[in-house]
């Protein structure tokens, strides 16, 4: 939606102005003090959309010292001037609470924006180009790395080892699928690997094979193990620059906080992420180079080692390090056909899925997590997997008694009759990614049945309806971190080309899909006293968008932001 030119130059004038005075070393951000009793800086003339029920709409805000100090009309404000008080008129552009991702993988995220991009690749030459240029700047014996295929969109015929060998023999590839529970290696990456005819299945994983018994390349969930504990390993100035890169990247779509849980995958170390964590996240906190708000999960199997953190450093490093608690999977995806169903995937009638996790186990990890005061955040999305994971949560709360725990069920896609109705029983909260729909739309019913596809598939309104909350994500790099296309996929649930909704009974308001992306996000994550709402007292965490009123807004989404601003520095542009 573009902007008046008269209004859209002032606009720019504002945030530069703005840029000048806000833009301050990090060290100099983390120094800064209230002056007295007046605001650091009034938003005047804006449509604010606080996200907190007591006020949901105001025409100004004062910030001081990087938190809220009021919302309201101008006049209520205006008081809070001071003579070094800057005041930024927005000429009547719609201001949002800060998104918050509620899953991603965060530092992965930043580490793809710069390796072989294959999401949206449609055809198999296309996929072939994109590696063969890759190869052209690598060396021999350099990893190929990349990720984002969906075999889907080019018909369903998965890669083959065969599709690589002729463009990369010198080099081995490792290329994830978008959901990151498959993945294709070439024949080099395989025999660097030790994968041949003689291997067998690991649990929880599957070598795929051709009639002949002979690997294709592509592995399934835990079977990725065998090419992870080869494949060159991300120095810790890479890691660190993925952080920078995935900050910003973040910023420019209006994030100002995420649910990061971690590199952290069936068949993955657990110590990945708490490398991560010690190389990059400490490292960012002790330079000051921390741009956006993470709250951290960790390997549930690890739970022992949050305890002793979280008893040395308390539930948070600082404003921007949040120590959130621990997660585990029970099973694949639907893509890679590891979903766990309680009926067979169509055409095979052998295949319920994966059960990645041995169920006795995670109960008992999770007893002893829940006991130790953590959040406890474990994947699901076939039906199966997600009824095995409500009657689990029964038995912890019969086990260790009723609180405010916040059980996390990530990706919750596919849920049997009546299972929705049942998140509300403990608070269960749904961690949900709209845009995943779009990706699976065209092909679930050929995976699980038109019926089930269509009775089952990401049931958001079911959810709300039966009193769960709901918490908005993007899976990044599963899918973009794009919370404005994501409020509008749960809006209109249109793929793209399709005339009309996948499952229209499942749409929600502009409403609730911004509380999915905010305050109900914040309190998935137990941040709802810091973030998630414009309300004093919060961090001013907010993002400006192009829109000149509500009604522009509502009635024509933007695809982007013009500002990002965190604790109230204008972070982006």
């Amino acid at each position: 939606m573009a902007l008046p030119a008269q209004s859209a130059a002032l606009l720019a004038a504002a945030f530069a102005i703005a840029a000048a005075a806000f833009l301050l070393p990090p060290s100099s951000r983390l120094s800064w003090t209230p002056r007295g009793r007046f605001a650091d800086m009034i938003l005047a003339n804006a449509t604010i959309y606080t996200a907190d029920s007591a006020r949901p709409f105001a025409g100004a805000m004062a910030v001081r010292a990087g938190r809220v100090l009021r919302v309201g009309t101008y006049e209520s404000v205006r008081e809070l001037k001071g003579r070094h008080t800057y005041e930024l008129n927005l000429s009547g552009n719609v201001v949002l609470p800060g998104f918050i991702d509620s899953h991603v993988h965060f530092i992965d995220g930043g580490l793809q924006l710069a390796r072989v991009p294959l999401r949206g690749v449609r055809s198999k030459d296309d996929f072939i180009s994109r590696v063969k240029e890759a190869v052209r700047d690598k060396h021999p014996g350099q990893w190929i790395l990349g990720g984002g295929w969906n075999n889907d969109v080019w018909g369903g015929d998965f890669p083959a080892a065969a599709w690589l060998d002729d463009i990369s023999p010198d080099n081995p590839v490792w290329l994830s699928r978008m959901d990151g529970h498959m993945g294709i290696a070439n024949s080099l990456a395989m025999k660097i690997a030790g994968i041949d005819r003689s291997i067998n299945d690991p649990i929880g994983g599957t070598v795929m094979r051709t009639a002949e018994g002979e690997p294709t390349g592509l592995l399934v969930d835990t079977a990725m193990k065998l090419m992870f504990d080869v494949v060159d390993k991300a120095s810790i100035h890479e890691r660190r620059e993925a952080l920078l890169r995935a900050s910003r990247h973040a910023l420019m779509r209006g994030v100002t906080t995420v649910v990061d849980v971690g590199s952290y995958f069936p068949g993955a170390s657990a110590e990945k992420t708490w490398h991560d964590f010690s190389d990059v996240y400490e490292w960012a906190h002790s330079m000051q180079k921390m741009m956006i708000r993470v709250c951290l999960f960790f390997p549930m199997p690890t739970w022992s080692r949050v305890s002793d953190l979280i008893a040395e450093n308390g539930r948070s490093l600082s404003q921007w390090i949040h120590l959130g608690g621990v997660k585990a999977f029970l099973d694949g995806s639907l893509g890679s056909s590891s979903a766990l169903f309680h009926e067979p995937y169509e055409g095979d009638p052998g295949n319920y899925g994966l059960q990645v996790t041995d169920i006795d186990s995670l109960l008992n990890r999770t007893l002893e997590s829940d006991k130790s005061g953590f959040q406890v955040a474990i994947h699901a999305i076939g039906d199966k997997a997600n009824d095995m994971l409500l009657d689990m949560f029964d038995k912890v709360v019969d086990l260790n008694g009723v609180k405010d725990r916040r059980f996390r069920i990530e990706h919750a896609q596919h849920l049997a009759p009546g299972a929705a109705n049942r998140f509300n029983k403990h608070g269960t909260i749904a961690s949900v990614q709209p845009d995943h729909l779009l990706d699976d739309a065209d092909f679930a019913a050929k995976k699980i049945g038109f019926e089930r596809a269509e009775r089952s598939s990401y049931t958001f309104r079911s959810l709300l309806t039966g009193g769960a909350q709901l918490a908005f994500g993007s899976d990044w790099p599963v899918s973009d971190i794009n919370p404005l296309k994501a409020i509008q996929t749960a809006m209109s649930r249109k793929p793209p080309g399709w005339e009309v909704p996948w499952i229209p009974v499942e749409r929600l308001s502009l409403d609730e899909s911004l509380k999915a992306h905010t305050i109900s996000a914040a309190y998935a994550c137990f941040l709802d006293h810091a973030v998630g709402s414009l309300s004093q007292g919060k961090y001013a965490d907010f993002v400006v968008l192009p829109s000149t009123s509500w009604e522009d807004f509502a009635g024509d989404l933007p695809a982007h932001v013009l500002a990002t601003y965190v604790g109230g520095k204008l972070a982006y542009p």
